[in-house]
């Protein structure tokens, strides 16, 4: 197990570094998830972001990438719900990141 300092907040994470509480989450975690990732997030990271955690409030679960760029292209437009996009914005691993970064359970299917 690891922490997470945020704004005095000891944020416990699981060994692949989603979050142990996904009540913790807020824009200052995503944020320095994000770092530990080496990732600055833009406009465009949090239009996902948010999208994902959607999803899960409507379905309870972290959709894997195929599930993942369909809801985005349907919510979004397909110039963003496709793959190019995301694995850009994400460092090729769209599903797991982008959820973790939501604050999320890992997807259920990913490696």
């Amino acid at each position: 197990m690891s922490v997470l300092n945020v704004n005095d907040r000891r944020i416990e994470l699981d060994d692949d570094g989603y979050l142990r509480d996904l009540a913790e989450w807020n824009e200052d975690v995503a944020r320095a998830l994000a770092e530990r990732e080496g990732l600055v997030l833009e406009a465009a990271h949090w239009e996902v972001i948010h999208l994902l955690r959607d999803f899960y409030r409507e379905f309870q679960l972290s959709p894997a990438t195929r599930p993942l760029i369909k809801y985005v292209a349907l919510k979004l437009g397909a110039e963003k719900g496709n793959s190019l996009h995301l694995n850009r914005l994400f460092n090729g691993t769209p599903a797991k990141l982008a959820a973790k970064l939501a604050g999320l359970p890992k997807p259920s299917n990913c490696l």
